[in-house]
């Protein structure tokens, strides 16, 4: 009864051949309390590194201080992305409110750029897109080298931004040429920490009596994962809601299961699980709901569970963003394929 779980698990794994380098600078106006600049480096899932307009040395994670220690280049880029990118990301956002005739308010710009590179083919691809305001805005397209307007609005600053036939080139060799080779780079040195394998914590939070519990698992890496819920034995397939594998701020992920339990008896619990499942793992981690008696969260307080598990103020901004990114390319990666077609 496990089969559809386990042909997601495999489909999961069957893409582990696929390596991304993912690029994401943000420009926050009129916001007190966010950093004006913010820009990390992700690779396969995994920060690499972060930095802002208030901290003006890069912060880069020990997975990947040998390779900056080794390599000038990349110690350039800490240089160049921290200190001389924000001046000009930041004027950015002040040109597009310009545009759009905005005089004040909080805007916030976002970037998110990088590569792929398929192991087993040797395809790479490369990718460049803005969002303002929470909405997608700009494309490039780097075989035709022209900027695509995604809504309306975004109309001038295309015609703006396609005069600049330099900025168009310099993308192009950026993230066609450059960014594929870093990310090789990376991988050499970050892949015995990259395929690593770490056990999540999981726990319940009820939302109400006899309404609905989430199956919550943080911590686990890497993302290859599926999570469902059984009754003796046998997987369930409805009153069960599945959520998205999403990235926390130290590099980990976290995923949850829902379950209906309105028409659940409460003698009955001791009849249903909650099972994960990790890429590379071979023991099951299998929790009885009838833990739930001891370990008990209010729904209304995740928020806070959540902040409390790491997610700094300052942070919470582009940690959302990116978090949202990373769901956007598994469900479209029909984009890039249109972007590089």
């Amino acid at each position: 009864m496990k089969i559809l779980s386990v042909l997601l698990l495999l489909c999961r794994v069957s893409s582990a051949e696929k390596h991304s380098l993912d690029y994401f600078l943000s420009a926050v106006y009129g916001l007190p309390g966010f950093p004006e600049f913010m820009a990390t480096v992700v690779v396969d899932g995994v920060e690499l590194g972060y930095c802002d307009s208030n901290n003006k040395t890069a912060k880069v994670y020990d997975w990947a201080t040998e390779m900056m220690r080794n390599t000038p280049d990349h110690q350039k880029w800490d240089s160049e992305l921290c200190l001389e990118n924000q001046h000009s990301f930041r004027a950015h956002i002040v040109d597009i409110m310009q545009s759009l005739n905005q005089s004040g308010g909080a805007h916030v710009l976002l970037m998110m750029s990088g590569c792929e590179w398929d192991e087993e083919t040797g395809e790479t691809a490369g990718f460049l897109k803005y969002s303002y305001d929470g909405d997608d805005f700009m494309a490039l397209d780097l075989k035709a080298l022209t900027w695509t307007a995604l809504k309306p609005e975004a109309l001038r600053t295309k015609l703006i931004w396609d005069a600049d036939k330099q900025r168009i080139n310099n993308r192009k060799k950026s993230y066609l040429h450059d960014c594929p080779i870093w990310l090789k780079e990376y991988l050499t040195y970050g892949r015995k920490f990259l395929q690593q394998t770490v056990l999540p914590s999981v726990s319940f939070i009820e939302k109400s009596p006899s309404s609905s519990v989430s199956c919550f698992a943080t911590g686990f890496y890497p993302d290859r994962a599926v999570m469902f819920w059984r009754k003796d034995g046998e997987e369930l397939y409805e009153g069960v809601d599945h959520g998205e594998i999403l990235p926390n701020n130290d590099g980990t992920f976290q995923m949850s299961a829902d379950l209906n339990l309105s028409s659940v008896k409460l003698e009955d619990w001791k009849r249903y699980e909650c099972v994960f499942q990790l890429s590379g793992v071979e023991e099951d981690i299998v929790t009885r709901l009838d833990t739930l008696y001891n370990v008990v969260v209010c729904y209304s307080s995740l928020p806070w569970l959540l902040i409390i598990m790491g997610v700094a103020a300052g942070l919470l901004l582009l940690s959302v963003c990116i978090a949202g990114f990373i769901v956007w390319r598994k469900k479209k990666n029909g984009y890039q394929n249109v972007q590089h077609a």
